[in-house]
C-alpha cells in the first residue's frame, strides 16, 4: 500500500472514531444487566439501546460500500502510483457523457448537499459535530458517511424518545386526569 492510502485510511478511521466519540451518549449502556439491575426507563435514558434493524442495515450497507470503494481506490492508486491524486481521480470521472452525468451528481451530493444536509439536519436533531460526516466522506466514501449519518440519526431519534419517556412526571398529581373545562 502507498503512503497516500495509509494517510487516507488513518484519516478515515480517525474521522469515524471522532463521530462516535462526539456522540458517545447515544451508544453508552445498552440497557440494564441480565440480573435486572436498572430499570428500562433509566437505562434507555443512558443510550438508544441496541441497534434497530434499520440502523443495522445502515451500518451494513455503509461497511459494504467502504469495502468496495477501498478495493477500487487501491486498484486505482496502484495502477498509476505517481499520478494518483484527487485532481486526477476527478478528471478520470469525466471520461464520457454517461460518466460525466454520474460524476457531476456525485460531486454535487458529496461537496454541497451532504454537508448542508448533515450539518443543518444533524443540529436540528441534536447530533454533536454533524460536520464530521462530510469530513468522513472525503476519506472513506460518500455512501459510507451517508449510511453512518442515517444510522446516527436513527439512534438519535430513539435516544431522544427514550430520554423523554424516562423523564419523571413532576406534577403534584402524576396520575390525575386533566381537569374538565368549566366553560361548557
Amino acid at each position: 500500500m502507498t503512503t497516500q492510502l495509509w494517510v487516507f485510511g488513518i484519516l478515515g478511521v480517525a474521522s469515524t472514531v471522532a463521530a462516535f466519540a462526539w456522540n458517545r451518549r447515544l451508544f453508552g449502556g445498552f440497557g440494564g444487566s441480565a440480573s435486572g439491575s436498572g430499570s428500562a426507563a433509566a437505562s434507555g435514558a443512558r443510550s438508544a439501546g441496541r441497534p434497530s434493524p434499520l440502523e443495522a442495515l445502515f451500518y451494513l450497507f455503509g461497511l459494504v460500500s467502504l469495502g468496495l470503494g477501498w478495493y477500487f481506490n487501491v486498484r486505482y492508486t496502484h495502477s498509476a502510483p505517481h499520478s494518483a491524486s484527487y485532481v486526477n481521480y476527478t478528471k478520470a470521472l469525466f471520461s464520457n457523457w454517461a460518466s460525466d452525468s454520474a460524476a457531476q451528481d456525485y460531486i454535487m451530493v458529496n461537496l454541497v448537499l451532504l454537508p448542508l444536509w448533515s450539518i443543518v439536519d444533524g443540529r436540528r436533531r441534536g447530533l454533536r459535530a454533524p460536520w464530521i460526516f462530510f469530513v468522513m466522506s472525503l476519506f472513506t466514501s460518500l455512501a459510507f458517511s451517508m449510511a453512518f449519518y442515517l444510522a446516527f440519526v436513527e439512534r438519535q431519534i430513539r435516544y431522544t424518545s427514550a430520554k423523554a419517556n424516562a423523564t419523571p412526571n413532576t406534577s403534584a398529581y402524576p396520575n390525575a386526569e386533566p381537569a374538565a373545562s368549566s366553560t361548557a
